[in-house]
């Protein structure tokens, strides 16, 4: 599976046309382990680096199967380029995300 990237800039099955710059960054389970999210911001800092003709911001999911198999959820991708913003950390509702365990006995 690819999306994104420094040279390849593979696009999303949504927005074939769309190259998408930028690897996956940030890694996000959710607790029962069925989705697993990406962005492809890390700090603006090593983004200007390693992007220095700027870097479009972009959230993607994965769907975990029962035998272990993943696929790119073809219906979910979220552009934050249109408004300037990075994507960083996926926060998901209720705690629902695994670097929220630490938080809950």
């Amino acid at each position: 599976m690819r999306i994104g990237g420094i040279v390849d800039r593979t696009p999303h099955p949504s927005a074939p046309d769309r190259p998408l710059n930028g690897g996956p960054q940030m890694v996000e389970a959710s607790r029962d382990g069925r989705r697993v999210y990406f962005t492809n911001s890390l700090y603006a800092a090593w983004d200007d680096q390693f992007y220095p003709d700027g870097i479009a911001s972009w959230m993607v999911k994965v769907d975990v199967d029962d035998d272990g198999g993943i696929s790119l959820d073809r219906d979910f991708f979220v552009d934050f380029s249109a408004e300037g913003r990075r994507a960083h950390q996926i926060r998901l509702e209720g705690g629902d995300a695994s670097s929220d365990s630490y938080c809950y006995p």
